[in-house]
């Protein structure tokens, strides 16, 4: 498969940001971009080997889920940390000098630039990591399976500093009101089937965000011919939830894996900014 990664991508400290990219933490910034523009060439990218210690010869691995990766950066040209990164500049930088809170939606513009050429369209927030080799399988499985009128989207998850070994899903159901005004009726609150002879279910997201989304082409084509797409509406939560977030769910249904088996699909928040709550706000339930 061809994939299309686009990450908007901004660093600039003020007092009291209220975001990451907007407060003093430059350095796990810059790991976390690190680690997501590494990763999706070393899990997804051609370039995976196996020792042959016989032949002494590195031969190829994973041809199954190895794919032809672009990734694509957008800065607003002035703050960012692109030449702090400790990985190579695997990546195309499109420059866009606009509101730094609406460069989400220039990656929705570089998406429906590049419709025709890709298999799936990607959209990462800059802090995000993929690990799951098999990730676009399983996307592909769910579109055969349910159609394209339903996108799947992953449960984004922390790390907890100073907590080894706890692993804190943070998006957790929303209130209804919010999501309410731009949601599809969902036909099912649920599916259940099964994957590798275990039982698997997905819901009917009460909390659509998670930071990210990824379209067939198929499902690019058709969110990019709805009047609303490219509109900025910034009304779900905020400019960079609306961006991750609000096209998709005015355009399709949208369904995440249950927390019974939220690990189906997930992706790593890399600059963890919730899950300290779990056992402190939250108290952990028995």
């Amino acid at each position: 498969m061809k994939l299309l990664f686009t990450i908007p991508h901004y660093f600039h400290p003020t007092e009291g940001g209220q975001y990451s990219s907007t407060r003093h933490e430059a350095d796990a910034r810059i790991q976390a971009l690190s680690a997501c523009l590494a990763g999706l060439h070393q899990v997804f990218g051609p370039e995976q080997r196996m020792l042959d210690m016989q032949r002494r010869l590195a031969t190829r691995a994973n041809q199954q889920t190895a794919h032809e990766v672009q990734v694509a950066v957008c800065t607003d040209g002035k703050h960012h940390l692109l030449d702090q990164l400790h990985s190579p500049r695997n990546f195309e930088l499109h420059q866009r000098p606009t509101d730094p809170t609406l460069l989400g939606f220039e990656c929705h513009a570089l998406l429906r630039d590049a419709l025709g050429r890709f298999d799936y369209y990607c959209y990462l927030e800059d802090d995000l990591v993929l690990h799951d080799a098999w990730f676009f399988q399983k996307l592909s499985w769910f579109a055969r399976w349910r159609g394209d009128e339903f996108v799947l989207q992953p449960n984004r998850y922390e790390q907890p500093r100073g907590a080894a070994g706890r692993k804190i899903y943070v998006d957790g159901d929303l209130r209804p009101q919010l999501t309410a005004p731009f949601r599809k009726s969902a036909e099912s609150p649920s599916f259940e089937t099964t994957w590798l002879d275990a039982p698997l279910r997905f819901h009917c997201a009460a909390n659509p965000h998670a930071g990210c989304f990824f379209l067939n082409a198929a499902q690019m084509e058709r969110w990019a011919g709805q009047p609303h797409f490219l509109d900025r509406d910034v009304r779900f939560i905020g400019p960079l939830e609306s961006a991750a977030t609000l096209g998709i769910l005015k355009t399709f249904q949208v369904y995440k894996p249950a927390p019974e088996n939220a690990a189906f699909l997930e992706v790593e928040h890399a600059v963890p900014g919730f899950g300290h709550v779990a056992g402190q706000v939250f108290p952990l339930a028995p």
